[in-house]
């Protein structure tokens, strides 16, 4: 019995000793587990830490601020400046002008300056200098104030080089020329009130503070307001229109300036949303145009609209993947890269003639067959999924261009020089501090542009509405435009009806052209979405 009992106390010290060491390894693989999760979430942040600054460093390379310069100098750098002689190639010099001014005729030396002796006229040359007069001329109007002898109605006289019917503290005021000139340094050039003032000091002379140049901007942009609501009429009524969105300060506030460009116009306008509500308020919920963007969400909610997303966009897209991605991982994007950019040169094979109509609706059916067998793959990068994830969305409209080739773009590059110019104004002061001072910022940006895409003289065509006694819609709309009766009236009378009219009227719907006959019954067939409907 004592045997038994001593051997059943060894069999239990044995399992204690087994239990113990089993707790011991337990606890080691705890503690082993514990150092791996921490050594793992180290490295995760680490890995995070490097991708943000690799992000960081070319985000910094594409927009630095010396763009001639690259960090590491190269050993035979070559001779910076113009070549020497025939190897610059054409020469290029200033035209002599087409007038002169004033006349002057040079001395000419009493002797030579090396030896001293007498010297002998051989010929006369002539040289030409362009020079600006640095000089403010001051106009004063003796204006005659009658009164009628039946109604005894007050009536004054007025020149057409007034600007105002201003007298009394009023009677002292700056020139069309002068305010033009600071709308084109600020909202053309970008320059601060106080720069544009000081420019006006030190280069004509003319004394004007801040806050006065402020609230001229202001009256040229409410007498440039009746042009502005047309130019969103036209907008509405266009056939087809670009449409981006940018942030914008107004009062410290976050804002969103939306520019629409079509081939002829600009029109823009800071509203406090980024929605629908604010994309169909400019554009008319009902808009049954070609529209190009960027893919933002909101701008399918135009149901009649046919739309283009910008290819341009997506290639950026890709591009910056590839660069941060694996090998593995990069090959999604590259493969999306090349099949946009195959796409872009079908249609410009077919511009220039090379392949037929035909023959491009087939090789765009054969692209977008190889797009659809890249997303129906499953994809383990976070990244490659969130992009194929935004494809699917987007693959009814990403070759509408080569379906329409030469009627619809491909990138929305129209609005987005809109938008860079607008950006750096934007970095040179910020946005503006009142609501009053962002409708001038739309009004006078919209005429602006448009007078840049129609190559005409803005300067003159400012000066002329300033001496205009009552607001009048300018010369800068497409004369499709200017036909209809509303137009021609408001630029007849002056009058400023569509303050209340053109916001609230509906835009008409633009046909499609004839070539979609084909391509409409070809998408019948299809199991892919149409592309030209969001619904």
């Amino acid at each position: 019995m004592r045997e038994e009992r001593d051997q059943a106390q060894r069999e239990r010290d044995q399992a204690q000793r087994e239990r113990d060491q089993a707790q011991r390894e337990r606890d080691q693989a705890q503690r082993e587990k514990a150092r791996l999760e921490q050594d793992s979430q180290r490295l995760r942040e680490e890995i995070n830490k490097l991708k943000k600054e690799l992000e960081a460093a070319q985000r910094a390379a594409r927009r630095q601020a010396a763009p001639f310069s690259r960090g590491k100098r190269k050993k035979n750098p070559k001779s910076p400046g113009r070549k020497s002689g025939a190897k610059y190639g054409k020469q290029q010099n200033r035209p002599i002008p087409d007038h002169v001014d004033e006349e002057i005729t040079v001395a000419a030396p009493e002797k030579c300056p090396g030896c001293g002796g007498p010297l002998t006229l051989e010929r006369m040359e002539e040289q030409y200098q362009e020079e600006i007069v640095r000089r403010t001329i001051v106009r004063r109007f003796h204006i005659p104030v009658c009164r009628c002898t039946c109604c005894e109605r007050r009536v004054q006289g007025r020149h057409p080089l007034q600007t105002s019917d201003a007298l009394g503290a009023a009677a002292v005021q700056v020139g069309p020329e002068a305010l033009t000139l600071g709308v084109l340094m600020n909202k053309a050039q970008g320059l601060p009130h106080a720069d544009a003032a000081a420019i006006l000091k030190q280069g004509f002379g003319l004394q004007m503070s801040r806050s006065g140049l402020c609230r001229a901007i202001q009256r040229v942009a409410r007498k440039a307001e009746s042009t502005w609501h047309a130019l969103r009429d036209a907008a509405r009524r266009s056939e087809l229109a670009h449409m981006d969105e940018t942030g914008w300060k107004v009062d410290a506030q976050l804002r969103w300036l939306w520019a629409v460009v079509t081939e002829q116009i600009t029109y823009c306008e800071i509203l406090p949303g980024r929605g629908f509500a604010q994309a169909s308020g400019i554009l008319g919920a009902e808009y049954a145009g070609w529209l190009i963007h960027d893919g933002w969400r909101i701008y399918y909610k135009f149901l009649k609209a046919a739309h283009q997303s910008c290819a341009a966009h997506l290639i950026r897209r890709c591009r910056d993947m590839a660069e941060v991605a694996t090998p593995v991982a990069a090959r999604f994007p590259l493969a999306v890269k090349a099949l946009l950019e195959q796409g872009l040169s079908l249609r410009d094979r077919y511009l220039q003639q090379k392949i037929s109509l035909h023959g491009l609706w087939t090789a765009t059916g054969r692209l977008e067959a190889k797009l659809d067998r890249l997303l129906a793959r499953n994809y383990r990068e976070p990244a490659n999924r969130r992009l194929a994830k935004h494809l699917l969305h987007e693959r009814p409209y990403l070759f509408t261009f080569l379906y329409c080739p030469g009627l619809v773009h491909a990138t929305n590059n129209l609005a987005e020089r809109v938008m860079r110019t607008l950006v750096m104004i934007r970095k040179n002061w910020g946005g503006n501090r009142t609501e009053n001072g962002a409708r001038a910022q739309a009004i006078l940006t919209s005429v602006l542009c448009t007078n840049r895409q129609q190559d005409k003289d803005v300067f003159q065509l400012l000066v002329a509405l300033l001496r205009s006694p009552q607001s009048k819609v300018l010369d800068i709309l497409p004369p499709e435009f200017l036909a209809t009766s509303d137009l021609v009236a408001a630029k007849a009378n002056g009058t400023s009806r569509y303050t209340t009219e053109a916001h609230s009227k509906q835009s008409v719907p633009m046909p499609f052209p004839a070539c979609l006959d084909a391509l409409l019954t070809q998408q019948q067939q299809s199991t892919v979405p149409p592309i030209f409907s969001s619904g």
